[in-house]
């Protein structure tokens, strides 16, 4: 059965899946996961609490968000703000752990695995941004103001990462659909 006539989708989920880049180039282009690093994935405990965890994040970033914005334009709620993102920090550090769990139990490699790398790449940014927030809190260094923009630059690159993970697990499940109807 063929995945239809769009060249960016024939072969999507076998492993012989070629595609033309911009210079016309053919490469190659791997399913996300091996049918082994698959299984352990759907049988660690760890995806289910990541899938947990991740909505939770993006929760605790809208509220905090809210309050980091209202502080920054109204310069009321500096408390709450702050709290709002030690919260969202220590949801990060959490997610962090247990997302490097599971990428040793799925992949072997406790970061950095060839599958995630730009994303794991990125994660560090997010960390960095966010622990400096921490440490000028803590440390007393800079405004309230210096503070909260390292929060919202902290947050647009959490929001990068995030669509970048969507985007990755979005591909993947392409690559089941397309991968299941061919079988």
């Amino acid at each position: 059965m063929s995945n239809g006539g769009t060249p960016a989708l024939q072969g999507i989920g076998s492993g012989s899946d070629r595609r033309q880049n911009a210079r016309g180039a053919v490469r190659q282009t791997l399913p996300l996961y091996t049918p082994e690093e698959k299984l352990r994935r759907d049988q660690t405990p760890w995806t289910l609490v990541q899938g947990l965890l991740a909505p939770f994040q993006f929760v605790v970033f809208l509220v905090s968000l809210s309050l980091v914005l209202r502080c920054l334009l109204t310069g009321d709620g500096a408390f709450a703000a702050d709290l709002s993102v030690i919260a969202k920090t220590l949801t990060l550090y959490t997610i962090m752990v247990t997302g490097s769990i599971w990428e040793k139990v799925v992949f072997g490699k406790w970061l950095f695995a060839p599958a995630f790398f730009w994303e794991d790449v990125v994660s560090m940014l997010v960390i960095a941004l966010h622990t400096a927030y921490l440490v000028m809190l803590l440390g007393k260094f800079g405004t309230l103001e210096a503070r909260l923009t390292v929060a919202l630059a902290a947050y647009l690159t959490y929001v990068v990462n995030a669509a970048q993970f969507v985007l990755k697990l979005r591909a993947a499940r392409l690559q089941a659909q397309l991968g299941s109807a061919a079988a």
